[in-house]
């Protein structure tokens, strides 16, 4: 595996010719910690890692990994230090989870050249760090969406870069494969010392899982620190218009996020003619 490395952004602005999204954005991805973002639909959160991802440029700042800027590096070397998984990965019918994991290692290798002993034994250790390593002779359309999410993550690991970058990896998932997949995340960071960072929907999965969170609306960054520093009732509030209850589970420490919904409102009734 490559190096421990961090990934960092400095008074970054994302979005399109035509639109700017998000602006001024400081961001930083330590080594061994899981960095979430959140906010609300629309907000720029996708559009913000895939620019971290080097898949659409900056509109303006810079992007570094480690000491060296995103922009200079090749597709191929960018390739062997970072690695991103979209939200809805195309599904290859009929191709077995190990074989899609060896597709992870092209960066490390020419188009013609053949597998090496390196080669084999990153992918085993991506199968199996992932708990995939029991789905691998299986073929990948026939999976649930939980382990199909954990050997798309073997894939990406299997390019041993220092930085994974994952966008929304719970989405259409039930609770407890979500919370299969979080704790991946976590233990990679944390036992492998690589940089995550996702981004999640759930503030409650958010606050749990992340070391550090960085809330983005309104075309900036909200709030960014510890979950305690941005899972505040003020800076929910800001960014969703939401009135919200934050609480701190007794067993795990966590913090919880409950919305406080208007019960004053009334419901309109159906009218059975319409």
């Amino acid at each position: 595996m490559q190096a421990p490395a961090s990934l960092s952004a400095a008074d970054l602005a994302v979005g399109y010719p035509q639109r700017r999204v998000l602006s001024a954005v400081d961001l930083g991805l330590a080594p061994g910690a899981v960095t979430v973002l959140v906010g609300p639909n629309g907000c720029g959160k996708s559009t913000l890692l895939r620019t971290l991802a080097g898949l659409q440029p900056a509109l303006s700042g810079t992007i570094r990994i480690g000491t060296d800027e995103l922009t200079a590096l090749s597709r191929r070397e960018l390739a062997r230090r970072l690695a991103f998984l979209p939200q809805a990965p195309l599904v290859p019918a009929g191709v077995a989870v190990r074989d899609l994991v060896r597709h992870g290692r092209y960066a490390h290798r020419g188009a013609l050249r053949r597998h090496t002993a390196d080669d084999r034994a990153a992918v085993d250790w991506a199968l199996t760090v992932t708990h995939a390593d029991e789905l691998a002779d299986r073929r990948i359309d026939e999976l649930s969406g939980g382990e199909r999410q954990r050997a798309w993550l073997a894939t990406a690991l299997a390019q041993q870069a220092g930085v994974l970058l994952l966008d929304e990896p719970t989405t259409y998932l039930d609770l407890r494969h979500q919370l299969e997949v979080l704790e991946v995340v976590r233990d990679l960071a944390r036992d492998h010392g690589i940089a995550c960072g996702l981004v999640l929907h759930d503030l409650g999965q958010a606050a749990g899982y992340a070391d550090h969170a960085v809330l983005v609306a309104d075309g900036g960054v909200v709030a960014a620190g510890t979950p305690d520093d941005v899972f505040t009732a003020e800076h929910i509030r800001r960014a969703f218009q939401l009135d919200v209850s934050v609480v701190r589970d007794r067993e795990s420490g966590h913090l919880a996020v409950f919305p406080r919904l208007d019960r004053a409102r009334p419901v309109p009734a159906l009218d059975p003619t319409e």
